[in-house]
């Protein structure tokens, strides 16, 4: 399990690292600047490696993955992508940690009082639930009253982290198939 447990926690921590540097920068084709940033596509894997850690170890290990990839993703955002001279950066900084810690706990919460149920139920509501409260406490926090349209951007990520958080159906249910709970 110290294996498992290394390897997702290292993992949250690289897709908390990734998702807070794509933020930065919309979608810049098909119009989509305005409504869409790069973090969507890559932040709803930290939900599959929470609820993955949820189904196969428990809520008390799910938990310590997520504070341990909290801790490896914020040292690293602040070393590798925030500005300190560049007041958004800092709020990207301050957004991201409260939203992934509060989003992440909360999914760990939903899963567990949803995990008899059918295989797909726990990660897909857990995930639903968790990703519209990070969407809207991050931007929220990073960008309201800079002029960024924060709305239609949490808006257009909400909706790209919902289909992401259905795709990732596929390899939480593969994976509950090869791996055994402990």
């Amino acid at each position: 399990m110290n294996r498992a447990y290394l390897i997702l926690s290292l993992i949250m921590g690289f897709v908390v690292l990734v998702s807070n540097f794509l933020v930065q920068f919309p979608v810049k084709f098909y119009n989509l600047e305005e409504i869409l940033t790069y973090g969507a596509f890559t932040y709803p894997v930290a939900f599959l490696v929470t609820d993955l850690a949820n189904r196969f170890f428990g809520k008390i290990i799910a938990k310590k993955i997520v504070y341990f990839g909290f801790a490896i993703g914020i040292f690293f955002t602040l070393i590798f992508s925030t500005n300190f001279n560049d007041l958004i950066s800092m709020r990207i900084a301050v957004g991201s940690g409260t939203a992934f810690i509060v989003a992440q706990l909360l999914d760990v919460q939903v899963f567990d009082k949803l995990r008899h149920k059918t295989w797909f139920i726990a990660p897909l509501f857990s995930s639903l639930i968790g990703s519209t409260v990070d969407t809207f406490l991050f931007f929220s926090i990073s960008f309201y009253g800079t002029g960024v349209p924060w709305i239609t951007l949490s808006l257009g990520d909400l909706a790209v982290k919902i289909f992401i958080a259905l795709i990732m159906l596929i390899p939480f249910r593969l994976l509950l198939t090869t791996l055994k709970p402990v």
